[in-house]
């Protein structure tokens, strides 16, 4: 009896983990979108979705629904990591990046926060186009130091939710996100508000706004950038 029990548990456990990982292919490939628009290379992409989807059956395996957390929240950094895990091996980054990426890091040190890409640029003689494509590639030559928004946002992932200072302390960054987000110019404001409300992909965005998959990516990158920079002003 107990061995049928134990069976049992085991048959409905997978069942439950499959189906968690079926749900959320997508989510990977959303995820990955706005990491690689400077990857042109097919096979690297595809293996960096492969990455990814181990991310994501990992988080399967691991997730206890009973601590309260949604499971994408959950989910999200360990795909993220497996993602830059394998581009860090993979090293896509040219040279010419890499130099632009010394420059951007060495202005960050000397100026004042919140810090926007527009600073950097009149700082570098980098265009802002050029600045936001090296933010985006210091997060795969040191990722701790540059956290994606949605580390920030959902920074309780790895805690219970359900205590009176958590969920205080999640209405206040949401209430304070919502301030910062009004603040963004126009477009970066739609990208974000159409990625992450929406939840459509770059290319969909891309199709709604009239611009390219790489153009909105580096706009949702720049308004990302802007709002973890005001988070850090504002609680520093």
């Amino acid at each position: 009896m107990k061995a049928t029990l134990e069976s049992t548990y085991k048959r409905s456990s997978e069942s439950a983990r499959d189906q968690l990982v079926l749900e959320n292919i997508d989510y990977v490939g959303r995820i990955l979108s706005t990491m690689t628009f400077f990857v042109n290379d097919r096979d690297l992409r595809e293996n960096l979705h492969s990455a990814g989807v181990l991310g994501l059956v990992q988080a399967a395996n691991a997730f206890d629904s009973a601590q309260g957390v949604p499971f994408r929240t959950f989910a999200y950094p360990r795909i993220r990591g497996a993602i830059v895990d394998e581009m860090r091996k993979a090293s896509p980054l040219s040279p010419r990046v890499m130099r632009m990426v010394g420059v951007v890091k060495r202005i960050c040190e000397t100026l004042e926060p919140p810090i926007s890409p527009e600073a950097i640029s009149k700082r570098s003689g980098l265009t802002v186009n050029e600045v936001v494509e090296c933010l985006e590639a210091m997060r795969f030559v040191k990722p701790d130091n540059w956290e994606d928004l949605s580390d920030v946002v959902h920074k309780t992932w790895r805690t219970k939710i359900d205590s009176a200072e958590d969920l205080a302390e999640r209405e206040e960054l949401a209430e304070l996100l919502g301030e910062m987000i009004e603040q963004l110019p126009d477009k970066e404001r739609l990208v974000l508000t159409l990625y992450f409300q929406e939840e459509l992909n770059l290319a969909e965005i891309g199709a709604a706004m009239g611009l390219s998959e790489s153009r909105v990516s580096r706009l949702l990158a720049s308004a990302k950038f802007r709002l973890r920079e005001a988070i850090r002003w504002k609680t520093s």
